[in-house]
């Protein structure tokens, strides 16, 4: 009980501390609302899923062989959230009404949490350490990895909340809404950049 208390404690300190997955849900949530940017959330809680599966398997070999491989793809994701984020910034005021089909923002959500290779290689070494010793289960890790994810998707949740307030006050100023969501966008490619293995 007590390394799942710890679990939750340590979770919740990782997500106050923004990466490419909050940039991109606070950028959603500037541009489309509090609505989309929990589409958002799902997405990313849908990434980070696929590579806590490859945890709980336990296939150290397949992780690093994976995080290899995602290199080229890292890179593509880096070239379009850039490019998105600038188109968005030169984009002129808008209105606030508009929004992006939700598949669209889930799968570019799933994309970006799923192709860091520095989130597969950090679940990899953080998951396993709040379970508890001697012979350890799939069930163990399995139960790990859900906790981990739920309070990820909560804070992600409350990082969609914050934006979307932030959005309110906003929406006289929908051009500066643009350059939030621009910047923020850049900066979810560019932290995917600096993602390293």
């Amino acid at each position: 009980m007590n390394s799942l208390l710890a679990l939750i404690i340590a979770t919740a300190i990782l997500v106050i501390i923004p990466g490419p997955n909050v940039a991109l849900i606070v950028a959603n949530s500037l541009r489309y609302g509090f609505r989309m940017g929990v589409v958002t959330v799902l997405g990313t809680t849908a990434g980070v899923a696929l590579q806590l599966t490859v945890v709980v398997i336990g296939m150290a070999a397949v992780i690093e062989l994976a995080a290899g491989a995602l290199t080229w793809i890292r890179w593509a994701g880096v070239a379009y959230l850039i490019a998105l984020g600038i188109r968005t910034w030169r984009e002129p005021a808008g209105d606030l009404t508009r929004i992006e089909p939700a598949p669209a923002l889930f799968w570019r959500g799933c994309v970006l949490a799923a192709i860091n290779p520095k989130t597969l290689l950090f679940n990899a070494a953080f998951i396993p350490q709040f379970v508890a010793g001697g012979s350890v289960t799939v069930a163990q890790v399995s139960l790990v990895a859900a906790v981990f994810l739920t309070v990820l998707f909560l804070g992600d949740v409350l990082w969609a909340a914050f934006a979307n307030s932030a959005r309110s006050a906003l929406h006289q100023y929908s051009g500066l809404r643009n350059r939030l969501t621009g910047a923020f966008l850049t900066a979810a490619g560019i932290g995917l950049a600096l993602a390293r293995r």
